[in-house]
This record gives structure tokens, sequence and C-alpha cells, in this order.
């Protein structure tokens, strides 16, 4: 028995309700006052768990099915074609099978690497970008496998529905911060930090620690995330049970990241959540990363934090928070120390 089955809720159905389904579709609408009523949903489910579901969010189901699809024509290509496209400095590429670790998690030990692979993109900047151009961390160009005709325009178009979806989503969660509206814009402006990932999980090889991807908090703002019918997520509740959330048709599973919990002073919950496919089946996954421009300062917002509960966190760079989470969990990462300052700022 493995760790998620040893610490499962006594009752699922109360622990379930602790990850609300929030409907996006008076939001996206523009219906009077529903930027407080899902700020204030958003709040409540971020001081809870963590973790909810989002329905009527206007993504297709086709552009969903599509994208993985592509997923599964990119894992089928042979190791060595996957491999001419390895990850970059800018985490943008493949990752092979065991090639990440979680040593930068704070709730748990890892000593294996994960058992997945993957494919990261992140805008599709053009070689004359000025990020490109200029080497600048966090601001390269995709990389794109050879031979697989749509796989690039259906990754981008849900990379891009999913982006302007998260920004879409900012007001709400400036509220749910206790904050205007208007607050997080300048943070997510010009380029902000977006990743999405297609995952692979074969079945799970457990002997001792072994996991598809080890317990882990995301170092994002928030993650979106696409789920088809092999089984496999845990999340941690606070109560340090371990829960299996279920997929329900129409929607994403939402949860917040390192980032909007710092900017919370603690306030949110950034949830552990890891992987064990337990079973015969392989599992395929999305996740989309949101997160502020990598030269904003992440800060607690001003709402959180007062002469009686000082702010927890000191003012950062984001770039150098991602830095010191990809330094750790991923063994290609180099030190960019050494790249002159004025590369790293806007």
């Amino acid at each position: 028995m493995h760790l998620f089955q040893q610490n499962a809720p006594r009752d699922p159905d109360a622990a379930l309700a602790q990850l609300p389904v929030l409907d996006l579709g008076p939001y996206l609408a523009g219906k009077d006052g529903a930027t407080q009523v899902l700020g204030a949903a958003i709040a409540r489910a971020c001081e809870a768990s963590g973790f909810f579901y989002i329905e009527n969010h206007g993504i297709s189901q086709a552009l969903i099915d599509a994208v993985f699809a592509q997923s599964r024509r990119f894992h089928a290509l042979p190791l060595e074609t996957k491999q001419a496209l390895t990850l970059d400095g800018n985490n943008i590429g493949y990752m092979a099978m065991n090639a990440s670790i979680q040593k930068h998690s704070s709730v748990h030990k890892a000593t294996k690497p994960n058992q997945n692979e993957s494919f990261f993109v992140s805008y599709d900047r053009a070689p004359d970008h000025p990020g490109v151009v200029a080497a600048k961390p966090y601001r390269g160009a995709n990389q794109w496998p050879d031979g697989l005709p749509g796989f690039r325009d259906a990754v981008m178009a849900y990379f891009t529905a999913l982006n302007n979806l998260g920004q879409r989503l900012l007001p709400a969660f400036s509220v749910a911060l206790g904050m205007p509206p208007d607050f997080l814009d300048a943070d997510f402006a010009d380029e902000n930090n977006a990743n999405l990932r297609l995952l692979h999980y074969p079945p799970t090889a457990i002997e001792d620690n072994d996991f598809g991807t080890a317990p882990h908090t995301d170092n994002s703002f928030l993650t979106i995330l696409a789920r088809m019918d092999v089984p496999g997520l845990a999340i941690r509740l606070p109560s340090d049970e371990w829960l299996s959330p279920p997929l329900i048709p129409g929607t994403f599973l939402v949860n917040i990241g390192n980032m909007l919990r710092r900017m919370s002073n603690d306030r949110f919950l950034s949830t552990p959540h890891g992987v064990i496919v337990d079973g015969a089946q392989d599992r395929y996954s999305v996740a989309y990363f949101h997160s502020p421009n990598p030269y904003r300062i992440i800060d607690v917002a001003p709402s959180c934090f007062d002469a009686g509960n000082p702010p927890k966190y000191q003012p950062r760079l984001y770039a150098d928070l991602i830095h010191e989470f990809y330094s750790a969990n991923y063994s290609h990462q180099k030190d960019y120390a050494t790249i002159e300052m004025a590369n790293r700022y806007d």
C-alpha cells in the first residue's frame, strides 16, 4: 500500500466538499457583481484547500481533446527524436523519464526521480523576438518536432486559450486577495510567465519512495489542469489526509501555487500533491501554469498584512524565484548568476 492509500480520508465525500466547483459563466459574461462573487468563492477555496474546479470556463472540449491527441502523438515518437528537443535553460522542450527529482519540495523528501516524461512550451516567440535575441532568461523560443503536422498549431491554440483564461481571471483573484480588481494587472503585463506541460506517465513501478511525480507544491501563481480518465493524482488536505479528486466532466481542476501563497502572506494554501499511476494504463495530463512576468517583484499584498501580522516574505524578483525552483528540481539548469544584471530586468 503506497502513501496516498495509507492516508486516505475516512470520509471522502466530506473531503470532496472542500473542493468546490466554481461556475465562471456569470463572471465571463460580465454580469453585475460577478467579480466580487467569484473573488469571494476563490478566497474561500484557497483558504480551505488551495484546490477547486471551474466549469463554464469557455474552453471547448474539442480544443481539449485535440491537445491530448497531440500529446499522445508526441510521446509516441522515438526517444532519440524527442531527445533532440532536450529541455533548455528556459525550461522549454522535452524532459525524459527519470530526469527530474522534487528536491525543492518542503513537503516530501524525494530520493528517486519522477517516473514521467514531459514536453514544455511557452509563448511561441519568433527568432527576432527581443528576449530571444538577447538570450534573456525565461524569454526563449519553443522547440518543435519535425514530422508532426498540426502539432504546433493545436498545442499553441490550447496554450493561447489557457493563457487568455488565466489573464481574464486576474480581477477575481485580485478581489480574492482583498484588493481592487486591477491590482494584479501590472504584474502580469508584457508577457506573463506561462508554461504548458504535456505529461505522460506509464504505470508507476512502486518499490521504495517511487512516484510518477513526488509530492510537491507548484511554484506558479495558479495551475489549470486537464485530465483524462486514468487516475493517479492525489492532494494532501489540511488534515494531512490524501484525497484523489474525481474527474468531473466539463471542468478543469485548479490549484494555487507558491506565488499566490506568498502574495497572500500564507493566508492561501499552496497544497501538496503528487501522482502514482496504480494500474496497467498509461496516464496523460496537460498542466498549464500561469504566473506573473518574471521581471516583476513578488511582494505580499497590502491587504494581507498589518501591524499584528507582518509580512512573512521579503520582496523578490520572480525570475530569481523561478531559477531557485528550476535549479533544485532539474539537473540541466545552469546558474544564471553570471548573466549581466541588465539582461535580467525589463
